[in-house]
């Protein structure tokens, strides 16, 4: 159905309630001669008279009293439908879907999530948590959460969280052999466990001071998917881990972990979420947005 036979259905649904053009009219926001020129159409494309008109009256005729019987509810299910959509933009409810990194992922949404779920009963989230880069786009996705660096041009980007920084830890235990690096390319000297990404990189351990960057290529009998993977094998003394602070934050403060080479981490991109466009966000994404944003 064309847009100008709606509008003219619209106009005949207006003129039959009210039994009048210029009330019709100041329903549409439009004037009386439109709305006749309207019904004109009408009739001409279907052939068949609808409106007896005189200088005093309207009235429907036969066809006209079954178009109508048959319209307003019709039109009545547009009006909800609109009334629904405008409830999307408006409510927070349905689902929001969010693609975070794994490794960062209890750190980023935690309270966060909590009270956004507990104050918006309608509102539904799934979260997937993977390091794989993800066309968030192409996979259905309503935002992501990444580093600034491996942020596309094209994406609208909110920071949620800065002065993130990695860790250098091990285990008290693995001291008591050894001497704790001083400087980055000590550890050729030491057990590493190593991070892979899901497409089977190792993660190089990146470092800077004073102008300085060093990047060292690690090694170690053991290499994991998971930072939590890496953070128990440290306690356990199995070798160093290069984790985000807050992941090892709990081992430092309960004395299992031990700092080291703390003067060449410096603080580290910040963390943002990011989506396709403004135009058209749910009142959903929106909530998310504002919540993770605080």
């Amino acid at each position: 159905m064309e847009n100008s036979e709606l509008s003219e259905l619209a106009a005949f649904a207006a003129v039959a309630a009210h039994r009048s053009f210029r009330k019709a009219a100041v329903e549409r926001g439009t004037s009386a001669s439109a709305v006749s020129h309207a019904i004109r159409n009408l009739e001409a494309r279907v052939g068949v008279r609808l409106i007896h008109r005189t200088t005093r009256n309207v009235s429907l005729t036969d066809a006209g009293q079954m178009l109508f019987a048959r319209l307003g509810p019709a039109l009545s299910n547009i009006r909800v439908a609109i009334d629904e959509l405008n409830s999307w933009r408006n409510t927070p409810f349905g689902t929001v879907r969010l693609n975070v990194p794994n490794t960062m992922a209890p750190y980023v949404l935690g309270d966060a999530i909590e009270k956004l779920l507990k104050t918006n009963p309608g509102l539904r989230l799934e979260i997937a948590a993977t390091d794989q880069r993800v066309d968030i786009v192409e996979e259905g996705f309503d935002a992501g959460i990444r580093l600034g660096e491996r942020l596309s041009q094209d994406m609208v980007a909110v920071r949620i969280r800065s002065g993130l920084r990695f860790a250098v830890v091990g285990a008290p235990a693995y001291f008591e052999s050894r001497k704790a690096p001083v400087t980055p390319r000590e550890l050729r000297d030491h057990i590493c466990i190593r991070y892979a990404f899901p497409n089977g990189t190792i993660l190089n351990w990146v470092f800077e001071k004073d102008g300085e960057s060093i990047e060292v290529q690690v090694d170690g009998p053991l290499t994991v998917d998971s930072q939590e993977l890496m953070v128990d094998a440290a306690m356990r003394g199995l070798g160093l881990a290069y984790v985000w602070e807050q992941r090892a934050a709990s081992g430092l403060r309960d004395g299992k972990l031990v700092r080291c080479l703390g003067d060449w981490c410096p603080v580290d991109d910040d963390l943002f979420l990011y989506f396709p466009s403004r135009a058209h966000q749910t009142a959903g994404l929106r909530a998310v947005i504002e919540a993770l944003k605080a």
